[in-house]
């Protein structure tokens, strides 16, 4: 079904065209300018930040206490015993409580 074959739908938006063309279109508003200084909120947080990271003092390293007492009894010149006492952070050495058994006997 076309328009122009309907006299009674051509008529109406011929009418409707005619309301159309008689309306005044309000000009677009202009927009306001945003102040220039906008930016320097942000890049004075971020330079607050930059220098806060600079000079913050920044905490020593600490070397962490021993956790590990090595006890060996060592049998010194003249047969004589000797504890040897070392401190460390790590087991670099284990030995089972049971070697001796298989290097002394």
């Amino acid at each position: 079904m076309n328009i122009d074959q309907e006299p009674e739908l051509n008529t109406f938006f011929q009418e409707l065209r005619k309301q159309d063309e008689q309306l005044l279109i309000p000009p677009f508003p202009k927009l306001e300018k945003k102040s220039r200084f906008l930016w320097w909120i942000p890049a004075g947080i971020a330079a607050t930040i930059l220098l806060g990271a600079f000079f913050l003092p920044r905490e020593k390293e600490v070397e962490p206490a021993p956790e590990v007492l090595i006890i060996t009894l060592v049998e010194g010149p003249d047969q004589e015993l000797q504890f040897h006492i070392q401190e460390t952070t790590e087991m670099d050495i284990w030995e089972s409580p049971t070697a001796s058994l298989l290097t002394d006997y």
